[in-house]
């Protein structure tokens, strides 16, 4: 054959087949040109896009995650549920499994969510009213203990510059900044009071949808697996199932992980308490073990809140009790939190400190909270990626 035929044999063959699918492929890819042009030559407006686009979709995505938190506690019940015999069932006692586990789950997480809530904040109300109420003796106590700090140097021949504090001078400058800034003040107030009940509005939203998502939740799977089985071949709908079913099978265990671990060191807080005879052991180890629900380093938020209530009962005390629960957070980072929930998810204690160092570090709280799942499911991805690789291969036998 000559030369010729096999350069334009080779050129045919070389050439991309002009199909539907290559056409939806190429329109793919213009579009997706024209938009990041787009998002990039108008940055806030496409911020302003996104944004609106997360506001609008907020209660939905907070009622999908109140529904999978309820589910983790819906799933066990119902499972007891079942487990009445057959001979003592009845219609209606089948009808009753899903209202009355729905119902029962739901009370059990909103119920300790405001029972913590109505636990701390009138402490805390008590707290700040006993400050105010004592504020007089805490500025004289603070005004002799600058004094006695003045009479130590002057014993040594050490003048401090004195610190005079004018009142009138004060009030000058606190007038003048509320008649410059009365206005905004006013307008930023009508903001918070709007933003609040937006936030009402939307958290009521979610509840509500929740709630259906978990009544509705086998019939909602079966038209989502339905709906990918019509998008894509049978082999590929089966693997994107199979990963979805992975991604909730990782959060289910982190969550019930996280409630144990949570459950543990606050119960540990309690009992240092006790044993160190701090005050209000029991409303800030509730507290502590509702913060310790941020992986990691969770704990230590509810810290200064413990710290403050503690501190106008006893200073020294206050101190001690943040002494100690940074050893807490110390016995919690490097054993409890890896043993207790990097072994419900399957994920390996030192994979576990470094995903929630750096989603931390990344995407502040939101990347604590979803750092060990993610990283869990990357993790099994990795493994399956090398078995599938390793089959058929010889390797050494310490290696397998």
């Amino acid at each position: 054959m000559k030369k010729d035929d096999l350069n334009e044999n080779r050129n045919t063959e070389e050439k991309i087949p002009l199909n539907k699918k290559t056409l939806k492929f190429i329109l793919a890819i213009i579009t997706f040109t024209v938009l990041l042009n787009w998002s990039i030559n108008h940055t806030s407006a496409f911020s302003e896009v996104i944004s609106g686009i997360i506001d609008l979709l907020s209660p939905f995505t907070i009622g999908a995650c109140l529904a999978f938190i309820i589910n983790t506690i819906m799933r066990p019940v119902e499972k007891l549920w079942a487990k009445v015999p057959l001979k003592r069932r009845t219609k209606l006692f089948d009808k009753a499994k899903r209202p009355v586990c729905l119902t029962f789950s739901a009370l059990v997480v909103f119920g300790a969510v405001f029972a913590i809530l109505f636990m701390i904040i009138p402490q805390l109300i008590e707290t700040v009213s006993s400050f105010a109420n004592k504020l007089d003796k805490y500025i004289a106590n603070l005004n002799a203990f600058v004094d006695k700090i003045y009479a130590f140097f002057e014993r040594y021949n050490i003048v401090l510059p004195s610190i005079e504090f004018n009142w009138s001078k004060a009030g000058q400058l606190l007038d003048k900044f509320l008649d410059n800034y009365a206005d905004s003040f006013i307008n930023r107030t009508v903001e918070i009071t709007s933003s609040i009940v937006t936030v009402i509005v939307n958290f009521i939203i979610a509840v509500f949808f929740s709630l259906y998502l978990l009544s509705k939740k086998e019939r909602l799977g079966k038209h989502a697996s339905r709906l990918v089985y019509a998008l894509r071949p049978k082999k590929k709908a089966e693997k994107i199932i199979a990963f979805v079913h992975l991604i909730s099978d990782t959060f289910t265990k982190f969550v019930t992980g996280q409630l144990l671990e949570a459950i543990i060191i606050g119960v540990l807080c309690f009992i240092g308490m006790l044993i160190l005879k701090m005050p209000y052991p029991a409303v800030i180890s509730i507290l502590i073990g509702f913060t310790a629900l941020i992986p990691v380093f969770g704990a230590l938020f509810g810290t200064t809140i413990g710290a403050f209530l503690i501190l106008l009962v006893d200073p020294m005390k206050a101190l001690w009790f943040v002494i100690f629960i940074i050893v807490l957070q110390q016995i919690e980072t490097n054993l409890i939190y890896p043993k207790v929930v990097g072994k419900s998810v399957g994920l390996p204690g030192i994979l576990v400190l470094a995903s929630v160092t750096i989603g931390g570090g990344a995407f502040g709280i939101i990347g604590m909270l979803f750092s060990v799942p993610v990283c869990t499911v990357l993790y099994c991805v990795y493994k399956e990626f090398i078995e599938k690789k390793l089959k058929g291969k010889e390797i050494p036998q310490e290696l397998k």
